[in-house]
């Protein structure tokens, strides 16, 4: 990383405003040399009708957390990243609290990329597991 990793957080923050990231109040809390991570509450504004955690509000948490990994381990200057396919399998609900999406790239290629984003709560017990792929684009 060419940037320290509050500057680097910072930076992801930023780019979360007037978007989904921060409609969701998704928001990058950490940063390692081999992934990133995102938390969101867990409250009425992600729940489905029976009170717990939307699987797509999930989805949608860890398409963040995997994109601006991507944004954050890759060329970003010179690349555009998009997801390309998304995959989650949901295996606990949530009602409150915060819940984390690790994000680790399995494959760095130099088109293609693919990352495996764990969903914990706050006690580190597994919520989805989802795999991402990414493509670079070239900024013209």
């Amino acid at each position: 990383m060419k940037y320290s990793k509050e500057e680097a957080l910072a930076a992801c923050n930023r780019m979360c405003k007037n978007t989904l990231m921060q409609t969701l109040d998704i928001e990058f809390v950490d940063l390692t040399d081999t992934s990133l991570v995102a938390r969101m509450p867990v409250s009425p504004k992600v729940h489905q009708p029976d009170g717990v955690l939307h699987g797509g509000a999930s989805v949608a948490l860890a398409e963040s957390a995997g994109s601006a990994a991507a944004f954050m381990f890759l060329d970003a200057e010179n690349v555009s990243v998009r997801g390309i396919e998304i995959a989650a399998n949901h295996v606990k609900g949530v009602r409150e609290g915060h819940v984390y999406a690790h994000a680790t790239v399995l494959h760095k290629g130099r088109t293609t990329q693919l990352w495996q984003i764990r969903i914990e709560n706050e006690t580190g017990a597994l919520i989805s597991m989802v795999k991402l792929t990414t493509m670079t684009l070239p900024k013209h």
